[in-house]
């Protein structure tokens, strides 16, 4: 008989230890704004798979996770434009009052406009930039000539100058960047740091394999938990 009890208390604890995390970590996901992700330059929705997957692996749900997917050919301010739409939409779904924002590559220029001229400063919490051409990139001189947001990303651009007047990171918004040593894409590297932001550099990454890195996942998640 006492080795019953001993045996049911036992089990009630351990019991306690499983469902206390597990309680903690839905509350805190609950209390989290809806996480918008922007895919870079001729990227696709799909790069954040990886991703969305880690997030969902701790706490958040399918209706705090949405990816937004755009024409990389036309130019960032339209993007900025469709991006405001579908952020309001998200709004409108979830009930939130504000979003937090995953960049990779040129997602962050459009986001940064929306959050600069077209009132995004309210209706973002947390912004991240994976990779982002913040100061432009000598890459995009191979498509300036065809493509408009090719000649936006080229260093010293008047779009570029136009988005780093000022200030760079306005509003109450937490700005987070993530920049690579081995980015072939983004050069110079030092590209994705703007003033205001928490600059942080990643091991030796590919422009695109910052996506689906784990540490670099996990860490964009604390930025914007």
């Amino acid at each position: 008989m006492r080795l019953r009890q001993v045996r049911a208390a036992l089990l009630a604890l351990l019991a306690a230890v499983l469902v206390v995390p597990l309680t903690a970590s839905t509350a805190q996901a609950n209390n989290s704004e809806p996480v918008v992700f922007v895919h870079g330059f001729s990227g696709k929705s799909g790069q954040f798979s990886t991703m969305t997957a880690n997030f969902r692996a701790n706490g958040y749900s399918d209706d705090q996770l949405h990816v937004f997917g755009y024409n990389s050919f036309q130019s960032n301010v339209t993007i900025a434009r469709e991006l405001s739409d579908y952020i309001d939409e998200v709004l409108r779904k979830t009930g939130a009052s504000k979003v937090d924002i995953v960049t990779h590559s040129m997602g962050g220029l459009s986001s940064r406009y929306y959050i600069k001229y077209l009132g995004g400063a309210d209706r973002v919490d947390d912004w991240v930039s994976l990779g982002g051409p913040n100061n432009g990139t000598v890459i995009a001189g191979f498509c300036n000539l065809l493509i408009t947001s090719c000649r936006e990303m080229s260093t010293g651009s008047s779009f570029l100058k136009n988005l780093n007047a000022g200030d760079p990171t306005p509003g109450n918004v937490t700005y987070t960047t993530f920049r690579s040593p081995c980015d072939l894409v983004i050069i110079p590297g030092s590209s994705t740091v703007l003033s205001g932001a928490d600059n942080r550099q990643t091991a030796c990454l590919g422009h695109i394999g910052m996506i689906s890195n784990t540490g670099v996942i996990n860490a964009v998640r604390d930025a914007v938990s």
